[in-house]
């Protein structure tokens, strides 16, 4: 299991995020703190430093999908973030 010891946000990230799929910081933070089902996804353009999913929940309940690169710090660099499909709903409850 991957140890996220950090977030790192990108501005137009972060728009994104609120305009196009409506989900704020606070959301993905929570997601990624309440024991989230990882999934790898591709390498990264660094070495060591490769793309991964994270499958969790928000304490109201809302369950984002969250895709972010994982760095050598152990800090996830988020790329975006929206809510899960059925079938990714279903993989997470079932894990």
């Amino acid at each position: 299991m991957l140890k996220i010891t950090g977030l790192v946000w990108l501005e137009q990230v972060v728009e994104k995020l609120r305009v196009k799929h409506h989900v704020t910081p606070h959301e993905v933070e929570e997601a990624l703190a309440n024991s989230p089902l990882f999934r790898f996804l591709e390498k990264g353009l660094r070495p060591g430093e490769n793309v991964y999913a994270a499958l969790g929940g928000t304490d109201a309940g809302r369950p984002p999908f969250v895709v972010f690169i994982y760095t050598k710090k152990k800090k996830a660099l988020i790329l975006s973030a929206r809510n899960m499909t059925r079938a990714e709903r279903r993989l997470h409850e079932n894990a």
